[in-house]
């Protein structure tokens, strides 16, 4: 065992570095969602493969001779988990958390809600607009793109109050609202 206050890698690296179509897809997929390197495509990736293997790691426990209950509360945990980050519906079972695509998880990033509502013109500058603190969810300032929006939070997502982009005369903001560039 490691000390634990130390920093661990939240990602695996791809095995087969130089891949041509899995490299392709990273350009879209970095270009799509505004990633700022491939290593944020990594981590989310790396989120997916946990809940995949939980799901796996439930269908082992119920084929074997488990408790029912245990198996239950287990399946209700991970799917209601999976619920309230907004990744399956509610009617979901353990395919539908197999069937898990990254694009779902990139979806759910603070960056793309906010390009999503609309708050700003571009992927890029929905990241600059987070990282700049203009942005908020709620009352609460948030300033890290790749900050995980649940289903109760996304509504709350708009312009942090004391932000000079709340005004309707900010020259960015007009650009926003009139469509153009």
């Amino acid at each position: 065992m490691g000390y634990p206050g130390k920093n661990k890698k939240q990602y695996e690296k791809p095995t087969h570095r130089f891949e041509k179509a899995r490299m392709e897809d990273e350009v879209r997929l970095i270009i799509e969602y505004g990633l700022r390197n491939k290593r944020e495509l990594w981590k989310a990736e790396s989120r997916l493969r946990r809940y995949r293997r939980a799901a796996r790691d439930l269908l082992a426990l119920m084929s074997s001779r488990a408790a029912p209950e245990l198996v239950e509360r287990r399946r209700n945990d991970l799917l209601n988990h999976l619920y309230r980050m907004g990744f399956v519906g509610e009617d979901a079972d353990i395919d539908d958390v197999l069937a898990l695509r990254v694009e779902k998880e990139l979806e759910r990033r603070l960056q793309t809600v906010v390009y999503r509502r609309g708050l700003a013109r571009s992927p890029k500058q929905a990241r600059q607009f987070v990282t700049h603190g203009h942005i908020a969810i709620g009352e609460r300032r948030v300033t890290i793109p790749s900050y995980q929006v649940n289903r109760e939070e996304e509504g709350m997502v708009r312009y942090y109050p004391l932000s000079p982009m709340t005004q309707d005369v900010h020259p960015e903001k007009v650009r926003i609202t009139k469509g153009g560039r």
